[in-house]
């Protein structure tokens, strides 16, 4: 005779289990677990699995896109919180399922997806405003002096990748800023290291300022906008997404992001338009089977004829 399941009460999961109500309904929310009055034994593990990442400080945004591209890549996972062990080694995600260990973050033996953002990070803005501003007549020794700074901006890039302790990376980013005080790359590469560490107000100025050295500089928006989804103030994340599509109107990221605004605000006709762009962006990447699955959700649970047409947003 098996055994009888047993649950538990949301109260009971507070009691066992150090998170709170506001907690729960967050991931409920997130669609990281089901919104239910009572547990099963594998909601616990996922529970436990979720604080364990939050308690690492795993933002939200990166647990999402693990979750997606695990489901992307392995289809016969339902639930990765549960099927597999995920656990952060202090920095990065990382993944363990049927002896193998994969890095979520940069895809390392299967999961790839973060290749996009990677590359996105190799690129050194091009000269800073006071160089345009002062034309290419800055003659050798700025030349040289810009060489340095890009210099140690690869340096920084380089111990990243490595998984270097967090202060050498933050100190070759900021022995590129005083070569340079200008370089945007090191400026928003230094935001996203206090973003990564949930630094919301470090990061949001080093972003700030890197708008400033380049006011059109579109990934400066991005990050602002997922800073911005991070912290929960939609208006403002939608902003600057918007602005980094009006700078680059071949931003696919910003569509996608844009796309899962509009669908958590509950406007599905803009949304739609978004996951579109975005698939004729980027039609072949991991991230285009997440996007055609939530256009046919949007389409298939719309009422409103037209929806393939709507153009506002």
């Amino acid at each position: 005779m098996p055994a009888t399941a047993h649950a538990w009460s949301r109260e009971d999961v507070r009691r066992l289990i150090p998170v709170s109500e506001r907690q729960l309904r967050s991931w409920e929310k997130q669609q990281f677990i089901t919104p239910t009055g009572e547990f099963g034994f594998s909601d616990l593990l996922a529970i436990k699995t979720l604080v364990a990442l939050r308690d690492s400080r795993i933002s939200v945004a990166e647990i999402r896109r693990t979750l997606a591209a695990i489901r992307t890549r392995m289809s016969d996972v339902g639930n990765p919180l549960t099927e597999m062990k995920l656990y952060s080694d202090g920095r990065r995600i990382r993944v363990q399922f049927e002896g193998r260990r994969m890095d979520a973050r940069t895809g390392q033996l299967l999961l790839d997806f973060d290749e996009a953002e990677i590359s996105r990070l190799v690129s050194f803005p091009g000269q800073s405003r006071a160089e345009r501003t002062n034309g290419a007549a800055a003659g050798p020794r700025a030349q040289n002096r810009r060489a340095e700074a890009e210099g140690w901006f690869e340096r920084g890039l380089q111990l990243e990748q490595e998984g270097a302790p967090l202060e050498e990376v933050i100190k070759a980013y900021q022995q590129a800023l005083a070569i340079d005080p200008a370089s945007a790359g090191a400026l928003v590469n230094l935001g996203t290291v206090y973003f990564n560490a949930r630094a919301w107000r470090e990061a949001e100025r080093y972003y700030r300022d890197a708008l400033e050295a380049d006011p059109e500089y579109a990934l400066a928006h991005f990050n602002l906008g997922n800073l911005f989804d991070e912290m929960g103030e939609r208006a403002k994340a939608l902003h600057h997404y918007q602005t980094a599509l009006r700078i680059n109107s071949s931003y696919a990221d910003a569509h996608y992001n844009i796309a899962l605004l509009y669908q958590c605000l509950n406007q599905p006709l803009k949304a739609v338009r978004h996951w579109k762009a975005y698939l004729r962006l980027d039609p072949g990447s991991n991230w285009a089977a997440i996007a055609k699955r939530e256009l046919a959700k949007l389409r298939d649970s719309t009422i409103v004829p037209g929806a393939k047409s709507d153009s506002s947003g």
